[in-house]
């Protein structure tokens, strides 16, 4: 959660890149790891010679804009920050979350280039991770997936992810995360971090280095993570349980297993509006442990500054959270079958359960307290397979795969008793799941079957010239069941049905053209088709065509198409030891976006899915780094989008003016600068980000303003101590200034009108420290 992103961001492509022109293939000795070994050792020996190490823009052997983020850049982080959190730097990126860890869920919101992130593909060790949304129904987010310490890096495809991304979501790029593989070498890392709010992490990892000749080798690690909410009552605690093996195979071949366990809870913050920010003002939150002032706010009886807001009924309750266990591995067999050919399949699954929370005044219990505890209960177990084939042959290399996953995702809604004011309390909602349950509205069940099929060529033409053309095709079909569901409490019959989203031929062409040493240019147009998500009745959470009731579902079914977009982008990197650049332009053309429609506040809220036609998106970005001296380094990327509906849209209430309006929640300009610096063994970095106002409705008529948010951070290496390799010890400022700002919006959906808009607050100024040593 409470993190900072101090990552030292530049954005280079190592200059052997362009130094000289590539080689062509060599047959006798090609394979696709051969590829990867070449690939790693380039970045390696870039990195060494380039300090401070920093997020680079690797243009050599890409045809669309690629970006790497290695581990080391992660550690510049405090431990346990979001990966995805790290990503915010980049040009076109903006992480959003209500704690400076980035790992709030509730809270968590990507954008990249106008898409958000359950519009952008997922996956670890190339195992789908779904959409990323609050309450996923497909996946699971990445800090659950795998404690941030053993994630080796990432891969960003900014534009369009890859036709082999395993994912039905990425209308708009892909985010591939990759786990550290055990050591060589036998030891192990112990990491304790402490600061703002009680917050207290505990790491620990062992390595068993090479058990054989072969090189077995395998790690476990644990981690623990306990912190209050830096405003209200709750706190935020985890633990999870990470393990990996490898076992070398002939031939450069390798046989990986990963396995995850994570145990979560979390308390909610309080969602606001600019109503209770202008009254009650950015510190609001929830009642918890007070159970007395929650019980006399649900009469009616409210502390004396809710008085000042325009609905105090709503402005507090007693608690509400999350809690979750989850499951989650696979195991990839990588093998070389000849010098030319390559087979690589991951098997994989994931089981989710738990809960989630709230105190709410709007349903009574039976005994005449005037309130009650709804909770929640999704759940999800899923699995599936990803293999594919790589041929290398003259100037071609020729890959084609296969991704299949069948998903069943469950959620009902429950109410449970609250005690009598002088007979007890809630007491602590994350104790587990209650017990005297009076009343289950709902309860479905869904089942998804995903199939697709990709095949691409990447074709050396030259030297300097490399063209990649593939296409992919997709077929996901879902639905539901409701074996329970109380039609008078509900307002009708709960949607129920199948629906299919389908498309045989989704292409991708993509070229990178070295033109001069130091200098190229790059394009990508593609095609791409978003499933439709699945969620629970009434759940404000995405746009699912089975939030709604049966009537309004079947009304809309059949005029119901998925999304789909094409995305066309045009770049020019530019690298020397002194100075990158890069300067990318492009074009999103986005038809049938569904959009969750609310109206009223969001606790009674009305929901609806609406086809709001077309969107078209044009942007710019653009990113300097300069390395004047050695270990100092000065990053600026500067990013513009425009994105507009292009229609106006037809509701029951009449046509909303949405034509030529921006689309919500996503910034039209944003400035990134960072400067850090290398002495020896100290680094230390200063990093701010601008973006400026976002828009909270459809028709642009109420907004958040825009901020800048600095964050600072220094280390220390002060060396090896007997067995210990290594001490460190580093210290983290979050939002340096103490800025007052809104971080995420949208959490309960948007409306087409100014009203009950909801967003959350970000964090004041964090401190933290930590200490760390390997042995």
């Amino acid at each position: 959660m409470r993190s900072t992103l101090l990552a030292t961001v530049s954005i280079l492509v190592p200059y052997h890149a362009f130094a000289a022109p590539s080689a062509p293939i060599d047959h006798a000795t090609h394979s696709p790891q051969a590829d990867t070994r070449h690939v790693a050792q380039a970045r390696k020996s870039a990195l060494a010679r380039t300090r401070p190490e920093t997020i680079s823009v690797f243009g050599h052997g890409s045809t669309r804009q690629m970006t790497s983020v290695t581990r080391s850049m992660m550690e510049q982080s405090v431990p346990g920050t979001s990966p995805m959190k790290v990503l915010n730097q980049l040009p076109g990126i903006v992480y959003q979350s209500a704690d400076p860890f980035g790992a709030y869920e509730y809270s968590s919101s990507l954008y990249m280039r106008g898409f958000s992130q359950n519009q952008i593909g997922f996956t670890l060790d190339d195992i789908p991770l779904g959409d990323q949304q609050f309450n996923n129904y497909n996946g699971l987010s990445i800090t659950r997936a795998i404690t941030t310490d053993n994630v080796g890096g990432a891969d960003v495809s900014q534009g369009a992810g890859a036709v082999d991304v395993a994912s039905n979501s990425n209308l708009g790029g892909a985010i591939q995360f990759h786990s550290l593989d055990p050591s060589h070498e036998r030891g192990g890392t112990v990491e304790q971090t402490f600061g703002s709010n009680q917050t207290f992490r505990t790491f620990a990892r062992i390595n068993s280095g090479d058990l054989n000749r072969s090189g077995t080798r395998f790690y476990a690690s644990y981690a623990r993570t306990d912190m209050n909410l830096w405003k209200g009552g709750g706190y935020d605690y985890s633990d999870q349980v990470n393990a990996k093996i490898v076992q070398p195979l002939p031939h450069d071949s390798s046989l990986k297993a990963f396995f995850d366990w994570s145990s979560t809870q979390q308390f909610d913050y309080q969602d606001m509006t600019q109503n209770y920010l202008n009254t009650i003002g950015p510190k609001l939150a929830n009642y918890y442990p007070n159970y007395t002032a929650a019980y006399q706010a649900a009469q009616g009886i409210y502390p004396a500054q809710y008085l000042k807001s325009n609905d105090p009924y709503d402005a507090g309750y007693y608690a509400g959270t999350a809690n979750r266990v989850d499951y989650f591995g696979g195991i990839t067999l990588d093998e070389n079958l000849t010098s030319h050919l390559n087979w690589k399949t991951t098997v994989y699954g994931h089981g989710d359960s738990g809960y989630s929370t709230w105190t709410t005044p709007y349903m009574p219990s039976p005994n005449g307290a005037p309130l009650s505890q709804r909770v929640q209960d999704p759940g999800i177990q899923r699995g599936g397979f990803v293999t594919a084939v790589t041929y290398g042959i003259a100037r071609h290399k020729i890959n084609a795969g296969v991704w299949y996953e069948y998903g069943r995702f469950t959620e009902g809604r429950s109410f449970a008793e609250a005690p009598l004011l002088g007979q007890g309390t809630l007491g602590n909602p994350t104790d587990g799941y209650p017990s005297n349950v009076f009343a289950t509205p709902w309860q479905e069940i869904f089942h998804s079957n995903t199939f697709t099929f990709h095949l691409q060529d990447t074709f050396q033409v030259m030297k300097n010239l490399k063209i990649n053309a593939g296409f992919k095709s997709m077929i996901v079909s879902a639905g539901n069941t409701v074996p329970t569901q109380n039609v008078a409490a509900n307002g009708g019959l709960i949607a129920q049905g199948n629906l299919t989203a389908s498309d045989a031929f989704l292409p991708q062409v993509s070229a990178a053209w070295r033109f001069l040493p130091h200098h190229e240019l790059f394009f990508d147009v593609s095609k791409n088709m978003r499933t439709y998500p699945e969620d629970g009745f009434s759940t404000n959470v995405s746009a699912t065509p089975w939030t709604e009731t049966q009537n309004a579902f079947q009304s809309t079914k059949n005029n119901l198409r998925p999304e789909k977009d094409w995305v066309y982008e045009l770049g020019y990197r530019y690298n020397t030891p002194v100075l990158s650049g890069l300067v990318s332009l492009y074009r999103v053309n986005f038809s049938n976006r569904l959009q969750l429609i609310t109206s009223g506040h969001g606790i009674n809220a009305q929901t609806a899915i609406s086809n709001v036609g077309g969107v078209t998106t044009n942007g710019a970005e653009a990113s300097l780094t300069v390395r004047p001296v050695n270990g100092l380094s000065i990053y600026n990327s500067f990013s513009y989008a425009h994105s507009t509906y292009d229609q106006n849209v037809l509701t029951s209430s009449g046509l909303e003016p949405t034509r030529g309006k921006l689309v919500p929640n996503y910034p039209t300009f944003m400035y990134k600068g960072s400067i850090s610096y290398t002495w020896h063994r100290f680094k230390a970095n200063l990093d701010g980000n601008y973006i400026s106002s976002r828009q909270l409705t459809y028709t642009n008529d109420a907004h958040v303003p825009g901020y800048f948010l600095a964050n600072f951070g220094m280390h220390y290496n002060f060396g090896d101590y007997k067995i210990l390799k290594g001490i460190n010890a580093s210290f983290n400022v979050y939002n340096l200034f103490n800025k007052t700002y809104v971080s995420t919006t949208n959490e309960l959906g948007n409306t087409f009108t100014a009203g009950y808009n909801y967003f959350l607050m970000g964090a004041p100024r964090q401190f933290f420290g930590t200490i760390s040593t390997n042995f």
